[in-house]
């Protein structure tokens, strides 16, 4: 059996989940390749050891990163990528990368959301763009902050694949005393899943924004739990992707939603919040000052939608708040109509 060290690993991505990504790696005892933009980032940490913007209580071995700005180096030089963008961003990095890189590879997806240029999980897109075989591709779910991975309070991920053992020898590279890993087979539906939830919690924020209770979220927290698991059903039915491990109350789809929807460090919950009290879609974006993965997710769901034609009378209102002027406050009474 190889040892860790001895596993070439990709890192492609520099944000907080990226980081916290690079924390459990190289605690495994993986050495990274870790890909920047901006080489002055680089030089920060082989100076400081830390991150010089997102989590800097982690602490990195600098002989355990390899960092770099060259994306080519990072997939060509090692057996599987990680790759932790923002999914408004990865279309533009990915087209640097020749075809010919992915060949042989696995990829690790840490995105939370569909790639707005095609409206396709990024499984998807590598597989028309690079012929990229589904079998070398896992997800990765929640319910997981950064910024709890960081603090090694006890966290949960779900790693999707095709195939199970795969999946789960996958799993272990990334379990830890404080980060436990479970497996299932519903690649597309829990990366849906993963896309759905953060549009809900932007519209969890803006009914708090709006001032409605508790009593009132926890109604509309079911509803969008209802809503996401009946979108993916019909949705993965209709393109033959199979679910059987799917469990709509398990952590990679309730517990994610529940995290994203409640949680203090939740982007997509603060941006709703922002909006609910008044503030303006393009002002809340710029003084968030993060990616709520939610805002670019409303808008490719609105658009994929278009073809199928699903009940999702939650997540369209969302749309309408955020991409066509509707008012949040006649907006929220509106989605409410469909609540059971």
């Amino acid at each position: 059996m190889r040892k860790n060290e001895t596993y070439r690993v990709g890192l492609i991505g520099y944000g907080s989940w990226a980081t916290a990504i690079a924390k459990v790696l190289t605690e495994n005892d993986f050495r990274i390749y870790w890909w920047f933009r901006k080489e002055e980032d680089i030089a920060f940490i082989q100076q400081h050891h830390h991150h010089p913007r997102y989590l800097p209580s982690i602490h990195f071995e600098l002989s355990k990163l390899k960092l770099t700005t060259t994306l080519r180096e990072v997939v060509e030089k090692n057996d599987w990528i990680v790759i932790a963008v923002p999914s408004a961003f990865v279309e533009p990095i990915l087209e640097e990368i020749p075809v010919s890189c992915w060949r042989g590879k696995a990829v690790v997806s840490g995105i939370k959301g569909i790639l707005p240029g095609s409206n396709q999980l990024l499984n998807d897109y590598l597989t028309a763009k690079a012929g990229f075989p589904v079998e070398q591709y896992f997800a990765i779910t929640g319910p997981c902050h950064a910024e709890e991975v960081a603090s090694e309070k006890l966290s949960y991920i779900t790693i999707s694949g095709r195939d199970v053992e795969r999946a789960q020898r996958m799993a272990t590279r990334f379990h830890t005393a404080y980060l436990k890993t479970m497996v299932n087979d519903d690649l597309w539906g829990a990366q849906y899943a993963a896309t759905l939830k953060n549009i809900y919690a932007i519209g969890a924020g803006i009914a708090h924004g709006l001032g409605y209770g508790d009593n009132f979220l926890s109604v509309y927290v079911a509803n969008c739990a209802h809503e996401m698991d009946a979108f993916n059903r019909a949705l993965c039915d209709h393109q033959q992707h199979p679910y059987r491990s799917r469990n709509a109350f398990a952590s990679a789809y309730l517990g994610d939603l529940l995290v994203t929807c409640y949680s203090q460090y939740s982007r997509n919950r603060t941006l709703g919040t922002m909006i609910g009290k008044g503030y303006a879609i393009k002002t809340a974006l710029l003084e968030l000052g993060m990616v709520a993965e939610g805002y670019y997710a409303s808008k490719c769901i609105h658009e994929l939608n278009q073809h199928y034609q699903f009940p999702i009378p939650i997540a369209e209102q969302i749309y309408q708040i955020l991409w066509e002027q509707r008012l949040p406050e006649k907006a929220i009474p509106l989605m409410a109509q469909s609540f059971v």
